[in-house]
């Protein structure tokens, strides 16, 4: 199978962790099961997700991976991930929310995954999955809040076997389909962006909310007589 590399190295590109010329070529299960687990665990969202996932079923339909080892193995590593954030968000998870921004981290994600928590609770666990950011803080925030582990294990299971097994499953029986097999690279762009456009929808939200609020009028001095 022949996929092009993507001209400018990105580290959202899946290609350029697992392509057939990209950095780890010759361990793709290794790499994509570090890349969920660092993403989900770790606190470090500027990894690809989705699309790493779509991508590894792809080349599992083309005999590069095994799919039936690929997607439990991507299922059980994210919720692993998940159990760990959870447990730092117990033990540290509060001194995450007076963190300064950094390179790699911004405040505002962990204050919208709060956000995203409390307005949908537990089912949180499962929607926080498809969220770009949102997935990486969501486990940290039930630890914060300390959300009752066995809840928060049966419903982060649900949403590592959806998320997980479904995107690498699609990927795979996607994966012999003419047109996508021939367009890789745009297709892999296209689930980029979508599974990016939450993100963009929030930001944009927020830049419109503030651009919103009214300066304070000046207090009126009365008029000489």
């Amino acid at each position: 199978m022949s996929i092009a590399v993507m001209a400018m190295p990105n580290i959202l590109d899946p290609m350029y962790w697992i392509g057939p010329q990209g950095l780890f070529a010759s361990a793709v299960l290794p790499t994509i099961l570090v890349i969920v687990f660092v993403e989900t665990g770790l606190l470090f969202p500027l990894l690809p997700g989705e699309s790493l996932l779509f991508t590894g079923g792809l080349l599992a339909a083309h005999g590069t991976l095994n799919i039936w080892v690929l997607a439990p193995c991507v299922a059980l590593v994210a919720v692993l991930g998940d159990q760990t954030g959870y447990f730092i968000g117990r033990r540290i998870g509060p001194a995450l929310f007076k963190k300064e921004d950094s390179r790699f981290f911004k405040q505002h994600h962990v204050t919208e995954s709060h956000a995203f928590f409390e307005k949908y609770g537990p089912a949180a666990i499962i929607l926080a999955r498809f969220m770009p950011f949102i997935r990486t803080f969501t486990p940290v925030v039930a630890g914060v809040s300390y959300m009752r582990y066995p809840v928060y294990l049966a419903f982060d299971i649900v949403g590592g076997v959806l998320w997980g097994g479904g995107a690498t499953l699609a990927g795979y029986f996607l994966g012999n389909v003419p047109f996508i097999h021939q367009n890789l690279e745009k297709i892999v762009l296209a689930i980029l962006f979508v599974s990016m456009l939450p993100a963009f929808i929030s930001a944009g939200r927020a830049y419109r909310k503030r651009r919103r609020v009214p300066d304070q009028e000046p207090e009126r001095q009365p008029v000489p007589e």
